[in-house]
C-alpha cells in the first residue's frame, strides 16, 4: 500500500492536500521541443489512506475547511513556518459560521469514536474503574478538554500530530526493511543446519549464484542527476535526448498539474532505474527491496532538492538543483546489493531477541496445555460421574420395577396413568 504522497499532499497537513486542488502555476513549454503530448487537466486527487488511527477524521477536516473561501485564500498564501507554528490556525475564527458548525460535529464525532474505543479496550481487559476522560488524553490530534466545539487548539493539534505521525513513517519503515532482511538471513542460517554437509553446500552454492544475477545489472544512474532524467526524457516520454529541457521535463511530470513535484511523482520517476535491478519473475529478485530502495532514492533527491523541507518540489527548487555541479557531474550511485544492511553483531543481537520471543511463546503454548488437560481431565471427570448417575437411575428403576412400583422420571413424576377403581372395584379404563 503506498500512501506517502499523503506526507506531501496534506502533511504538514491541510497545506499542501489543499494546494494540489488550486489552479496550477503557469509554466511555459516549449512547443517546438515537444509534440504529441497531452494536456493534463487539473483534478482533485483523492488522498489515500494515511494507515493513522484517525485518518478519517483528518480527510474530513479538510474537506470541509477546503469549503471556506478565506481560510483556502490564507492557506494558499501561506508558507510552511506559519503551519508548523500554528499561526495559520488561527484563521479558523474567521471561517463562516456554517464550516465552524460543521466541524464541531466532526469533533463531537470523532470524541464519541474515541470513547468506544476506550470503553471496548476495557471491557476486554473487564478493567471498569478507569476514567474516561482521562483517557483521552492519550490521543494527541484533538483537545480532549473541550470534546463539543472544533477551536484553533483542535487545528493545531491535528497538524502537529499528523505531521509527527507520519514523519515517523519512513523511519519505521526502515527500521522494518532491516528487521526483514536480517530474519532472512537468520531462516537461511537455520535451514543450512537441517541438511548434511553435501546438501548444505549445494544449497551455498546456489545461494550465491542467485546473488550473482541479481548484482549482474546495468549500471544504476544517480537518482535525480541529469543522466537519470534524460533516460526517462528519451525512453518514457519518447523525446529527443538533445532536447532536454528541466522547465518542460518538470511540467510533464507534475502529473496533476498542480505545480509541485509531490513524494510520488518523484518515486514514478525512478522505475526505470529500478526496472535494471529487479524482475518480479526473477527468485533472485526480492521486490520488497525494490520497494525499499525506490524509497531510499526519493529521500536523497528530496534531501537534495527540497529546501524548504516541506515534501513538495516546486518549480523554482527543481531548476535550482538542475544548476548544481552534482546534477551534471554525479558519484556513482550504490544500490542495496552493494551495501551491508547489517552487521554480524547487529545479527546475533537481534536472533537472541528472536530468542527471548520464541521462548515466551513456548512458556505461553506450554501453559495452554496444560490448561486444555486440567479441561479434559475435567471433562472425563464429569463425565464419568454421568455415567455413573445414570446407571444408579438405571439400578433403582429397576428395583422398583421388581418391586411392582411404577416407574418414575427424573422428577419422580409416574410415567403412566394408574387405573382407576370405581365403587364396584371394578377398573376403569383411561378414556
Amino acid at each position: 500500500m503506498r500512501w506517502r504522497t499523503i506526507q506531501a499532499r496534506y502533511c504538514f497537513l491541510l497545506v499542501p492536500c489543499v494546494l494540489t486542488a488550486l489552479e496550477a502555476v503557469p509554466i511555459d513549454v516549449d512547443k517546438t521541443k515537444v509534440h504529441n503530448v497531452e494536456p493534463v487537466e487539473s483534478a482533485r486527487i483523492e488522498p489515500p489512506d494515511t494507515g493513522l488511527y484517525y485518518d478519517e477524521y483528518l480527510k474530513q477536516v479538510i474537506e470541509v475547511l477546503e469549503t471556506d473561501p478565506h481560510f483556502r485564500e490564507k492557506l494558499q498564501k501561506a508558507d510552511i513556518e506559519e503551519i508548523r507554528s500554528g499561526r495559520l490556525s488561527q484563521e479558523l475564527d474567521l471561517v463562516s459560521h456554517k464550516v465552524r458548525t460543521r466541524l464541531d460535529e466532526l469533533k463531537r464525532q470523532e470524541v464519541g469514536r474515541l470513547r468506544m474505543l476506550i470503553k471496548a479496550k476495557l471491557d476486554a481487559l473487564q478493567d471498569t474503574g478507569m476514567n474516561h476522560h482521562l483517557l483521552l488524553k492519550q490521543f494527541e490530534h484533538l483537545n480532549h478538554q473541550n470534546p463539543d466545539t472544533f477551536e484553533s487548539k483542535d487545528l493545531d493539534m491535528l497538524i502537529k500530530a499528523a505531521t509527527a505521525d507520519l514523519e515517523q513513517y519512513d523511519r519505521t519503515r526502515h527500521e522494518e526493511f532491516k528487521k526483514y532482511e536480517m530474519m532472512k538471513e537468520h531462516e537461511r542460517r537455520e535451514y543450512l543446519k537441517t541438511l548434511s554437509e553435501e546438501k548444505r553446500k549445494e544449497e551455498e552454492a546456489k545461494f550465491a549464484e542467485m546473488k550473482r544475477k541479481h548484482e549482474d545489472h546495468p549500471k544504476v544512474n544517480h537518482p535525480g542527476s541529469k543522466d537519470q532524467l534524460k533516460e526517462v526524457w528519451e525512453e518514457t516520454d519518447g523525446l529527443d535526448p538533445n532536447d532536454f529541457d528541466p522547465k518542460t521535463f518538470f511540467k510533464l511530470h507534475d502529473v496533476n498539474n498542480d505545480g509541485f513535484l509531490d513524494e510520488q511523482e518523484l518515486e514514478a520517476l525512478f522505475t526505470k532505474e529500478l526496472d535494471k535491478v529487479y524482475n518480479p519473475q526473477n527468485a533472485e529478485d526480492d521486490m520488497i527491496e525494490m520497494e525499499e530502495e525506490r524509497l531510499r532514492m526519493r529521500e536523497h533527491v528530496m534531501n537534495e532538492i527540497d529546501n524548504n523541507k516541506d515534501r513538495l518540489v516546486t518549480l523554482e527548487e527543481f531548476l535550482r538543483a538542475t544548476e548544481k555541479k552534482e546534477f551534471l557531474e554525479p558519484d556513482s550511485w550504490e544500490t542495496l546489493d552493494q551495501q551491508q544492511l547489517f552487521t554480524e553483531e547487529e545479527l546475533k543481537e537481534y536472533e537472541s531477541i528472536i530468542a527471548i520471543q520464541e521462548n515466551e511463546l513456548k512458556k505461553k503454548a506450554d501453559e495452554l496445555q496444560k490448561q486444555k488437560e486440567e479441561l479434559q481431565r475435567q471433562h472425563d471427570h464429569l463425565e464419568a460421574q454421568k455415567q455413573e448417575y445414570q446407571q444408579a437411575v438405571q439400578q433403582l428403576e429397576q428395583k422398583k420395577f421388581q418391586q411392582g412400583i411404577a416407574p418414575s422420571g427424573p422428577a419422580g413424576e409416574l410415567k403412566f396413568e394408574p387405573p382407576v377403581l370405581d365403587n364396584q372395584d371394578t377398573v376403569k379404563k383411561p378414556e
